[in-house]
This record gives C-alpha cells, sequence and structure tokens, in this order.
C-alpha cells in the first residue's frame, strides 16, 4: 500500500480512483463497510481504490487541550487499512487551512480538482468543511453535476448495535474486550514503544515491557490476557494497567509480562493485543500476597489464551483473519 502524506500533491498514478473517505478512528465494522465497497467497486471498475483520512483527528485541531480517547493511531491506523487491502492511503493534514475550507471547496478543489476521484465513497454520517458545511448528500450533488460517482453507505450494525468509535470506547472503559473486539472486527491493540521502569515486577519474579498508552485513553485498570507482537513474532501474555496501589500510586503504565520470554525490549516497539479482561486492579497487604495473585493470574491468562489460540474469534472478520494468520 502506498502512503501520500500530503494528498494535495498526488502523482497520476492513483488519479481518477476510488476514495473512501473519513476519519476512520478505530477501523471498526461500520468504518471498513465504507473501505470495503469502495474496495469492491475499484474491483469492479479496473481501479486503484484506497482512503482519505486526516490527522490529527479534527477534535484534537479545535479543542487541542481536551483528552480524547484516540482508538488507532496514524501508524496503527495504516496497517489495519493496508490489512483490508487497499491500494493507497492520503493522510491529509488537519490544519488551520483545511478548517477554513468549506465543504463545497473541499469536493471540488481537492477530491476532483486534485484527486480527479472517479467515485467517492462516504458513511451515513460523514460531514466536513468548515463549519460542517459538507454532508454525503452536497457531495451526492456535486458528484452528479462534476460527474463523479458517490455512494453512501448505511449504518452497519449487528444484532441492533450499530457500529461505532464511541461504543468501542465505552467498551474499553469497562474492560469489555471482547465486547470492543466484537465492534472493531480485530483484537484492540496498544502500539507503543518499551520504556524502563522502577523495576518492581522484575524484583517480584515478573519482569514486564513497560508502555505508555496514548493521552485520554482511559482503558479499565486491571489484568488483561494479551498477545505480544514483536519483530514479527507472536508471544502469549498478561498485563496489568494501573497505578501499583501497593507499592507508589503512581503514573498509569500498561505493563506486560511476555510468557518464556528472556529478551531485553527496551527501545523496541511492541503491539500488544487485548484478548480478556480477568480482574480488576487492587492493592495487597503485602509483595507476597500479590505474587501469589500474579501466579494465579497468568495461569488464568494461559489458559484464555490457549482457548483463544486454537479457535480465534477473530478470524470471521478481515481485519481479525490477516491478524490471525499473519502470526500464526
Amino acid at each position: 500500500m502506498k502512503v501520500f502524506q500530503d494528498p494535495l500533491t498526488v502523482p497520476g498514478e492513483v488519479q481518477g480512483g476510488v476514495l473512501a473517505l473519513g476519519n476512520f478512528d478505530g477501523v471498526h465494522r461500520g468504518h471498513q463497510a465504507v473501505i470495503g465497497e469502495g474496495l469492491k467497486l475499484g474491483r469492479e471498475q479496473g481501479r486503484r481504490a484506497g482512503v482519505m483520512t486526516f490527522e490529527p483527528h479534527p477534535r484534537r485541531f479545535f479543542q487541542p487541550g481536551a483528552a480524547m480517547f484516540t482508538l488507532t493511531p496514524a501508524p496503527q491506523k495504516l496497517k489495519l487499512f493496508e490489512a483490508l487491502g487497499c491500494d493507497f492511503t492520503g493522510v491529509m493534514a488537519f490544519d488551520a487551512k483545511l478548517a477554513g475550507m468549506s465543504g463545497e471547496a473541499f469536493v471540488r478543489d481537492v477530491l476532483h480538482g486534485i484527486w480527479r476521484a472517479s467515485h467517492v465513497v462516504v458513511g451515513y454520517n460523514f460531514f466536513f468543511g468548515k463549519g460542517r458545511s459538507g454532508s454525503p448528500q452536497l457531495l451526492s450533488e456535486i458528484g452528479r453535476e462534476i460527474g463523479f460517482g458517490v455512494t453512501i453507505v448505511s449504518p452497519a450494525s449487528d444484532e441492533g448495535e450499530v457500529f461505532s468509535s464511541s461504543a468501542v470506547r465505552n467498551y474499553l472503559r469497562a474492560g469489555d474486550v471482547r465486547g470492543a473486539a466484537g465492534v472493531l472486527g480485530y483484537w484492540w491493540t496498544v502500539m507503543g514503544t518499551v520504556e524502563s521502569g522502577a523495576g518492581i515486577g522484575k524484583g517480584l519474579g515478573f519482569p514486564t515491557a513497560n508502555v505508555m498508552l496514548e493521552p485520554g485513553q482511559d482503558l479499565h485498570h486491571g489484568i488483561y490476557a494479551t498477545r505480544v507482537r514483536v519483530d514479527g513474532r507472536r508471544f502469549d501474555a498478561a498485563a496489568y494497567l494501573g497505578r501499583r496501589p501497593t507499592f507508589d500510586n503512581g503514573i498509569a503504565k500498561l505493563e506486560v509480562y511476555l510468557f518464556d520470554f528472556d529478551e531485553n525490549l527496551y527501545g523496541r516497539e511492541i503491539d500488544v493485543e487485548l484478548i480478556a479482561f480477568i480482574r480488576p486492579d487492587q492493592a495487597f497487604e503485602s509483595p507476597e500476597a500479590l505474587v501469589r495473585q500474579m501466579d494465579d493470574d497468568c495461569a488464568r491468562a494461559r489458559a484464555i489464551l490457549a482457548e483463544v489460540n486454537e479457535a480465534d474469534p477473530m478470524r470471521r472478520y478481515p481485519i481479525g483473519r490477516v491478524m490471525v494468520e499473519r502470526f500464526t
């Protein structure tokens, strides 16, 4: 997949293609329906098909000091687009210039004037342009006038639940990672660089790889069964997210203990898939009591992961299937 960080200068090889347009935070199953429709149209028309998205998220631009639970930081979002089979992605900087552009100008000057899009696909609730002046309906009207196709994708749902980024965030805040995965179509993943810690885990016999969450990612604190991807390999693991109330009640970190692993991960990039929530965070009366609980937590995590690895429920979904097969 080719990535264009400056979608205002587009090479001729992708002009005239099919564009799926959106912020796509989470790339959940509703987003995948939009992108999938674009890819299907591209195959039918013999054209390249891909995505145009925006970084940072417009909410971060308009409310720079406000906390926002970002589900998929840009590098992760690109991995997911590639897993879906996109030919290209245009990452458009959401800055003052773009924020001041009317919806009509964006369609005429960018989608048509620069990208020469043959077809544009959007979700039913995608609004764009200054003052949210651009709507799916406006896009359709201008498309008919200029001569490019527009498809508006209806809400995607399962058993009455409409897939949305808000639903995923709510599940994760409650510790329901299986519920979040059902909306996403893959296990929600934390990407990060391993940092040095206080050495508490190592001192207890459970050396951990420590990763900071993105600001605003207020995931439920506690113990999780996880899988860790590092350098093209995957390892089962147990993870703790919290402030270590037994010791210092400090800054919350994700601390991951990889089973049967003895390499130094400091400074390396890892992906941590959250598979199951085991128990909430708590303070213990002594380090010895904590170690006994950690032994139990790890045993439960191993059992859960053995079952999931045998028959991963995410195989039924496009991204989930790619992620599972890539590391098996």
